[in-house]
């Protein structure tokens, strides 16, 4: 256990090791022919951007994959020489700045390959950027049958190569056949261009949904995002239960409780009189609400651990506070921890199942844990 000062009301504890023993076994999974971009968006999906960055170097990951510049640069604050890919577009008055600090930008038109060019020979350096084709995601990306075309444009382009080509999968937790659909497409395509004389150092299409379903579609780099800090894609397609032994959740949330009651049946409880006591009841005041991250459409099946029981949350979540019902629970008392994802005892309440809990899905779950949230790290590699 991890001393908690007193300052610490809500906070987050992050496995180090868990996350290293993670990122062994996708080595694992995918072989030593397969390169690894790991996806370190939205702050390490929550996990805090510089220190998962700084063990992922240790740990020897390939490729770093961010949405903006600004996780580039805090990468590079860490440490340089690991190439980086803009998974997302780069605005048109982010591309001198993307070029200066060699981040890779992904390319989707030919718009964007000439501004890239025109910006790289005024600034004497050349780009290496990964051309990206929609196969049915919608967001970025060239269609296929613009691709050849794309590509010769930026083939003649000056002070511009593109080394790597991807697309993204839709619905790969959920949806087997539109997923086979676009690999189908995207292999077809990559074989055409490949033929037509367009070389690229990396062909790449899995994200984490992919990595657990389609394994015969891992080309020569994947980008898991999810499974990097232990947690499963959510969906109808159930990865089989020899791989989930695999993963080691890193994140662990929890408040503390504040404040024990004693209320008779009929008392209403927080915003908008949202629960009513059918009973007499203990009630637990936590320190911990939307404020933190906290989904707020959770609360009507929401659990969390404290004293190794489930206790369900009562009422409306607000901002800086949540009640819970406490009344199995032998003896709890002020500064209890109440975990909030994690285990306690013999107890878990994972990040899908708040998620589930919530109406949505895990990747929101995590990064919406705000910066408010102190993130304390530990095993081998914490400072």
């Amino acid at each position: 256990m991890l001393p908690v000062s007193f300052s610490h009301r809500c906070w987050a504890e992050i496995d180090l090791d868990a996350l290293r023993s993670n990122l062994a076994w996708l080595r694992h999974r995918i072989g030593p022919e397969c390169s690894l971009m790991t996806v370190v968006k939205a702050d390490a999906y929550g996990h805090g951007l510089r220190q998962i960055a700084a063990l992922l170097m240790q740990a020897g990951t390939d490729i770093f994959g961010v949405a903006n510049l600004n996780e580039a640069r805090n990468i590079r604050a860490v440490g340089r020489g690991w190439p980086i890919l803009m998974l997302g577009a780069c605005l048109p008055d982010e591309t001198e700045r993307a070029i200066k600090d060699n981040v890779m930008p992904t390319l989707s038109t030919s718009e964007e390959a000439r501004r890239f060019s025109r910006m790289a020979r005024k600034l004497k350096r050349t780009v290496s950027a990964h051309v990206k084709v929609d196969t049915g995601m919608g967001r970025l990306g060239a269609p296929p049958e613009q691709m050849p075309a794309l590509l010769d444009e930026i083939k003649r382009l000056p002070n511009l190569n593109a080394v790597g080509l991807y697309t993204h999968y839709a619905d790969g937790e959920n949806d087997a056949t539109f997923t086979r659909k676009q690999r189908t497409q995207f292999q077809r395509l990559a074989k055409q261009l490949t033929a037509a004389g367009h070389h690229f150092s990396h062909f790449h299409a899995n994200n984490s949904a992919a990595l657990l379903h389609e394994p015969q579609s891992m080309h020569n780099l994947v980008r898991p995002g999810l499974l990097v800090y232990g947690v499963l894609p959510s969906g109808r397609r159930r990865p089989a239960a020899a791989l989930k032994r695999h993963l080691h959740p890193a994140l662990a949330w929890k408040c503390r409780i504040s404040l024990i009651k004693e209320i008779p049946k009929g008392t209403t409880l927080s915003y908008g009189r949202s629960y009513i006591a059918q009973r007499r009841m203990r009630v637990a005041t936590l320190t911990a609400g939307y404020g933190d991250g906290y989904l707020r459409s959770a609360h009507r099946e929401a659990r969390v651990l404290i004293g190794g029981k489930q206790c369900p949350i009562l009422g409306c979540i607000t901002m800086d506070q949540m009640l819970a019902d406490v009344s199995r629970v032998q003896t709890p008392n002020p500064g209890d921890e109440a975990t909030l994802i994690g285990h306690q005892g013999k107890m878990e309440i994972s990040a899908n199942q708040l998620s589930q809990w919530a109406s949505t899905v895990p990747w929101e779950t995590l990064t919406a844990i705000t910066h408010r949230v102190p993130r304390l790290y530990r095993g081998d590699q914490a400072a």
